[in-house]
């Protein structure tokens, strides 16, 4: 359908929605069929006499509605509107603010959903994943949950690893289980805004470890241990927002600060799963002192939430088994049991692997597009950090690419202390933002940050 054309002649209202509602005209009139494709946007912007930001949006909203898709470079689709009624749009606009794990081409993640679940749902020898499940979650997700951390040296087991509905869930657990208000807990200036969330939920005391473009610093970590700190908070792999990533001599050390001075430690290791060689966690080398939190949400997708939290012994599990369940009940069991069934056949790590492929392709982007030097990031990532210069304005970068779908937060989110925080960007590459979209984008916040650049940059 490379000569269709939508006729907008006369049509009063914005371009991008006449375009979207020619769309679905065509579709209910059958000149556009299922599998057909959709014009390129830059075609259908010169063929139409329109700036190619006006059928990018009326293509997004046609794809909000459920009449298109989209498929990467190969272009747009007419979906089948068998599948499902007619009008109902059952996925929101994304919040821009999150960081969320790219998607791989041919939806692979959906199709290998619906064969999952078509299976689990088709047994006759159990019931279906519909029914309460135990306190710690369904016995079988936490066995292939607990032999996947044993991979990484975690000596996990059944008995000592709970399914929660997700990671902020599992922070949520350990925080009201394992801390007290008053507590101090170490961290780095910059920080997980969930974890500043709990922290003050829950009346905890940060107490900001000086670190460097590895991560915590060991010595500074001992100060504050001497000092009071009754636990350390630590993203050990690509932390959010800064990308720093613990090396193997780091985290050894860190261990041991956690086991002389007897403190607990939360390992948040929500991207540790998504390196080709992920680094021993922490949770390796002290086990006796730390909570680890592993979770699907930033390694395949955060609609699915499920986490596992592998606690230190018998004991500290059930105890955080009592307050998931008072919180949440139960993760959902039917991703929690689709989940299982991607660890049993293999299919987890086939999923993994590809939002690792695409991670890559798309960090190749942002160092083709960005200056040298400009960012922060990890290859198999997929946010980037941006130190601005002093004086810079983070929130008006942040407005002026809010219009072109780029997740992009002000730095000052993430900091302990926002007052005292130097302006910085935290930038997601991930979502579903095609790649030519993402360059373009990327284009634009290269041109907004690059020093002695105008303040004011017209979007077309």
């Amino acid at each position: 359908m490379q000569g269709w054309k939508p006729d907008i002649a006369g049509t009063l209202g914005p371009k991008y929605l006449a375009i979207a509602e020619a769309i679905a005209r065509d579709i209910e009139g059958g000149a556009l069929r299922p599998g057909d494709r959709l014009p390129p946007q830059r075609m259908l912007a010169e063929l139409l006499g329109v700036d190619l930001t006006t059928i990018t949006r009326a293509y997004g909203e046609a794809q909000r509605l459920g009449l298109i898709e989209g498929d990467g470079r190969r272009g747009s689709f007419v979906r089948n509107q068998a599948a499902q009624p007619p009008g109902i749009a059952y996925a929101e606009p994304a919040d821009a603010g999150m960081n969320a794990p790219p998607e791989a081409g041919d939806r692979q993640l959906e199709k290998a959903f619906a064969a999952s679940a078509a299976s689990l749902l088709g047994r006759a020898d159990g019931p279906a994943p519909f029914h309460y499940q135990p306190r710690g979650g369904m016995g079988l997700a936490r066995t292939a949950g607990a032999a996947l951390l044993q991979e990484r040296g975690i000596p996990a087991q059944e008995d000592s690893v709970l399914i929660s509905a997700g990671g902020q869930h599992a922070l949520h657990a350990v925080t009201s289980t394992e801390l007290r208000p008053g507590d101090v807990l170490a961290v780095a200036a910059f920080v997980y805004p969930g974890l500043l969330a709990v922290a003050r939920r829950y009346g905890l005391k940060l107490r900001v470890v000086a670190s460097d473009g590895e991560g915590m610093l060991p010595e500074a970590l001992a100060q504050a241990c001497a000092e009071g700190a009754a636990a350390a908070y630590v993203v050990p792999t690509n932390d959010n927002p800064t990308t720093a990533t613990l090396g193997v001599a780091r985290r050894a050390a860190l261990a041991a600060v956690v086991r002389s001075h007897g403190i607990k430690l939360i390992e948040d290791d929500a991207y540790g799963l998504l390196p080709e060689r992920p680094l021993p966690p922490l949770a390796a080398l002290v086990p006796e002192r730390c909570w680890h939190i592993a979770s699907v949400s930033k390694i395949l997708s955060p609609g699915l939430r499920v986490a596992w939290i592998a606690a230190p012994d018998i004991a500290a599990a059930w105890r955080l088994a009592a307050d998931l369940h008072e919180t949440a009940v139960m993760a959902p069991p039917l991703n929690v049991a689709v989940v299982a069934d991607w660890l049993h056949g293999g299919s987890f790590d086939t999923l993994r692997a590809a939002v690792r492929e695409e991670a890559r392709a798309r960090q190749a982007i942002a160092r083709a597009v960005l200056r040298p030097g400009s960012f922060h990031a990890q290859d198999e990532g997929y946010h980037l950090w941006m130190p601005l210069p002093a004086g810079a304005n983070p929130a008006e970068i942040v407005s002026a690419l809010r219009p072109q779908g780029l997740a992009v937060v002000a730095g000052d989110a993430f900091a302990v202390a926002p007052s005292a925080a130097p302006p910085a960007l935290r930038i997601s590459i991930g979502g579903s933002m095609p790649r030519d979209r993402l360059e373009r984008a990327l284009r634009l916040l290269d041109a907004l940050t690059t020093p002695g650049a105008t303040r004011k940059i017209a979007l077309v």
